[in-house]
């Protein structure tokens, strides 16, 4: 965020950026910078999604929340094929979209996020063009998928990362394509 801040004041600083760090990268023999799109999502694990909803409309103004329940079956949880079931709330918020999740049953990061920590902020969504390149990527750089689904039928396939060793905050990548899914 600072950096960011400094290119809004000094572009000139930063309009090389990141040819510089790949350059650098290069020349000291080490990987370049790998960097993900912006995120288009922040997802929110709540106990109630009534009461978010009440209360980030009445408060925050976000809304129109889109409410459904979903079920996932045959979700891959840390290695093993789950089951879960949780209701999900979708608003927009300029070119951001708001997800709250309130799990149900089953496992998934989201119910485990609930148990440890409470309410709060879990994951930013990516959207990526290959689901299997970038994982094979983070691979190389010791982040490993958690929890994945693929849909072909919807042309759409999602990946948590173990992003949250630093920071706590999981990284969602999603590719929305009729081609090349993970399966």
């Amino acid at each position: 965020m600072h950096g960011d801040y400094m290119c809004s004041k000094s572009p000139a600083l930063c309009n090389n950026r990141g040819k510089a760090d790949k350059d650098n990268a290069e020349m000291s023999g080490q990987e370049p910078r790998f960097e993900l799109p912006p995120f288009d999502q922040i997802g929110i694990v709540v106990e109630d999604i009534d009461r978010a909803i009440e209360f980030y409309t009445s408060v925050f103004g976000f809304g129109p929340f889109a409410v459904r329940e979903v079920e996932l079956d045959d979700v891959i949880y840390r290695g093993r094929s789950c089951y879960c079931r949780q209701r999900n709330a979708f608003a927009q918020l300029g070119p951001i979209q708001i997800e709250l999740i309130q799990p149900l049953e089953g496992e998934s990061p989201h119910a485990d996020f609930l148990m440890k920590n409470g309410e709060g902020l879990e994951h930013l969504r990516f959207q990526v063009d290959n689901l299997n390149d970038m994982l094979v990527e983070l691979g190389r750089r010791g982040i490993e998928p958690i929890y994945r689904k693929s849909f072909p039928h919807y042309g759409m396939a999602f990946a948590y990362v173990d992003s949250d060793k630093v920071g706590g905050v999981l990284f969602e990548l999603m590719q929305r394509t009729t081609h090349d899914l993970p399966r």
